[in-house]
């Protein structure tokens, strides 16, 4: 059985979507993921981009608010701001919690080439924590 994976930030737009595409992409055909926020504010087009430069097509994912999976029985939910984990609403089940707080990439300043330069910084935390997470719990569960 798949396990599912919900990745929790505050708009849904930025970390939690290029978690989502990276945990998707390492866990392969054991995990379902999720992300969403605690509000929406639409898929970041700069997300978009620097996961296309790392080979990753988020271009589909939509922004979600949490309230929409509260029928899921999750197996991990992950927290990606410190904001959503104050705000993380309660989860019926045995989900398991994990909180890692990554910059905002959304609040970058500089001109574009220097708020690309934090995006893809930001995108490089989160593909290793992402690699890591999935090699940690996904591969090792199936093995039990």
């Amino acid at each position: 059985m798949k396990k599912k994976i919900l990745v929790l930030c505050t708009g849904n737009s930025c970390r939690s979507q290029i978690a989502e595409g990276y945990l998707r992409h390492f866990s392969g055909n054991r995990a379902e993921v999720y992300s969403a926020g605690t509000q929406t504010h639409g898929v970041n087009p700069k997300a978009i981009a620097v996961m296309r430069e790392d080979g990753i097509d988020i271009s589909m994912h939509t922004s979600n608010n949490v309230d929409e999976y509260s029928n899921i029985n999750f197996d991990y939910v992950i927290t990606v701001c410190d904001n959503a984990k104050e705000q993380c609403p309660f989860f019926p089940g045995n989900a398991l919690k994990f909180h890692h707080n990554f910059p905002d990439p959304a609040k970058a300043t500089g001109n574009d080439e220097e708020v690309m330069k934090q995006f893809r910084e930001v995108r490089d935390m989160i593909k290793e924590f992402s690699a890591t997470f999935i090699n940690q719990h996904i591969k090792q569960s199936r093995q039990a």
